[in-house]
């Protein structure tokens, strides 16, 4: 779990690295594979139930899934890359969101993308300090909704958390939003992910045709980030933890 937590680590850096206006998501989606298969892994999300590349890449509007494709990345854009990788029998899975270019040409537009990004970030922290063993999972939704409610804006119901290790998703589920009705106490020994949506409006969703995009459903932006985590006998290690590589967000 360790090294494919590390190895995901290392490829959201270098995919990060490449954010700029005028790149495609389908250029990230190839320096996400290249550098996986080089590694001696493979991309988890390819395939995966008939998913078509090997991450996705949900910008602006779009909450989660979305499918890497042609449209160059727009400066004030925010994109979220969600990375898993599958190495040595363990999938590593981590997200986060970023800023393209500086959003120069409307600052007022950044400037409330980069607090939308801050407080989902924020939430996950919160979850994720207080991880240990015997925390019941159905008590993060009430610290994570807490925190996007009170600075306005809407937590995502349609998707949450879950289990990882020799398979990408299985037990337990990990909801977002308070009065969840969540099964199950934390353990030593268990790995989870913990991976919170926040929208600017309406919490609600919306899929597109694809079988995969969902985005909000009044059109207002959505920023996430997720950690894999392991609970200790002490507490939580944060197994995609950020390195002095990893990327400012903007």
């Amino acid at each position: 779990m360790k090294a494919a937590c590390s190895l995901g680590r290392a490829v959201m850096d270098a995919v990060a690295a490449a954010i700029a206006p005028g790149v495609t998501t389908d250029a990230l989606d190839r320096i996400c594979h290249v550098m996986s298969v080089m590694n001696g892994a493979y991309p988890s999300p390819r395939n995966y139930m008939g998913f078509p590349k090997s991450l996705c890449t949900s910008v602006n509007e779009v909450v989660c899934h979305g499918i890497p494709d042609a449209r160059p990345l727009e400066d004030g854009d925010i994109v979220n890359l969600d990375i898993t990788v599958y190495l040595n029998g363990y999938h590593g899975d981590l997200n986060e969101t970023y800023l393209v270019g500086t959003g120069a040409g409307d600052k007022p537009r950044a400037e409330s993308g980069k607090k939308l990004m801050a407080t989902a970030l924020e939430s996950l922290e919160l979850a994720i300090a207080s991880c240990r063993p015997g925390m019941r999972f159905r008590d993060l939704g009430e610290l994570i909704q807490g925190v996007g409610n009170n600075a306005g804006f809407g937590v995502v119901k349609d998707f949450c958390g879950h289990g990882i290790g020799s398979l990408f998703h299985c037990a337990p589920n990990v909801p977002h939003y308070a009065r969840n009705k969540a099964v199950g106490v934390m353990k030593a020994g268990m790995t989870f992910t913990i991976e919170p949506m926040l929208n600017e409006g309406t919490h609600k969703c919306k899929h597109w045709p694809d079988g995969w995009t969902a985005v909000t459903a009044d059109g207002g932006r959505s920023a996430q980030y997720e950690h894999t985590l392991a609970i200790t006998a002490s507490g939580v290690e944060v197994l995609t933890a950020r390195t002095a590589n990893s990327m400012p967000f903007y």
